[in-house]
């Protein structure tokens, strides 16, 4: 386990992040989630990342029923804050934000102290705890005034309170996340899909800042939603169709894989966790074969040949660490 900033909250090298436990895109039974947590522990994995965004607040639900069986202490949980939900007398589903759930909900952005409090009270209710180690403000993009002037500090407060164990913010993006670094006493950023084999801005600013701050850094989005793990299946980058030419990068990097008895799966995962800023890889699985390959993949030496190969063809920068 490693620790998280100056902070009180541990986490395992590979994590579960638990978006596809919330129906992310297709629905996922209650069973099939369960066993996605259970194979999760059998591997080790005592990281588990979560969110009410993430299917309405059934990703933390299922998360929370799954997590019971086990001793609290033995494992980190973190949520986010930022959407908080209200009830919705609407019909439908919520698949235009990505979820297979019916619309019982609404998400209202709300990064106001109160609504800090609220939301992250509303998740412990769904989650079944009295504590959450890590509370991430989730994706103030479009909401940095209110973020830095009432999240953040009201984050601050709970820490101090001991509610929470860290706290920080997850984002998409590197530049705010590298201002949270610079500017606030954050424990942890978690930055999803800007550093990956076919995107490495988070090593401009953020990774060297947070290095030099001592913030750690949890990575998500290893395969850029889906596009790092078979881009021939699954040939979508950042929840969209992937730009060929991203795709045939991919294709590209598969095939070096190939030649070196590695897979791009394993590789993607070990450029995540190969830099000394990062404390931990969130991968995300709906199943518990899922589970086990990334476990799998996460635990297989990727050869330095591979490396040298992907540098020598200008298929990555010369200077990343893997």
């Amino acid at each position: 386990m490693t620790r998280l900033g100056r902070g009180g909250a541990e986490v395992t090298s590979l994590g579960l992040g638990a978006a596809a436990l919330g129906n992310l895109y297709t629905p996922v039974g209650d069973e099939q989630a369960h066993a996605a947590v259970r194979a999760a522990w059998e591997r080790g994995i005592r990281y588990f990342d979560t969110a009410p965004h993430y299917g309405l607040g059934l990703s933390e639900r299922r998360l929370g029923a799954a997590l019971r069986e086990y001793d609290r202490a033995g494992y980190t949980v973190s949520t986010k804050v930022g959407r908080r939900l209200e009830p919705a007398d609407g019909t439908g589903d919520d698949l235009a934000n990505g979820f297979a759930v019916p619309a019982a909900h609404r998400r209202v952005w709300d990064f106001t102290a109160d609504g800090v409090r609220r939301t992250l009270e509303a998740s412990l209710e769904r989650l079944g705890l009295d504590r959450v180690d890590i509370v991430y403000l989730h994706d103030p993009d479009d909401h940095a005034e209110e973020a830095f002037r009432e999240g953040y500090p009201a984050l601050e407060k709970l820490r101090a309170e001991g509610v929470v164990g860290a706290i920080g913010a997850g984002m998409n993006q590197t530049e705010m996340l590298a201002r949270f670094v610079r500017d606030t006493d954050v424990d942890v950023v978690l930055c999803a899909g800007r550093y990956t084999l076919l995107d490495q801005s988070a090593a401009t600013e953020l990774l060297p800042e947070a290095l030099q701050r001592g913030v750690s850094v949890v990575i998500g989005g290893a395969f850029n939603s889906g596009l790092l793990a078979d881009p021939a299946r699954h040939p979508t980058y950042d929840y969209a169709e992937a730009p060929r030419q991203l795709l045939d990068r991919a294709l590209r990097m598969q095939a070096v894989a190939e030649r070196h008895g590695t897979t791009l799966r394993a590789a993607a995962l070990a450029f995540c966790s190969a830099h000394p800023a990062v404390a931990s890889v969130l991968a995300g699985a709906r199943s518990a074969a899922e589970v086990h390959d990334c476990a799998d993949q996460f635990a297989t030496p990727v050869p330095d040949a591979f490396w040298r190969e992907l540098r020598a063809t200008g298929l990555l920068p010369p200077e990343e660490p893997s």
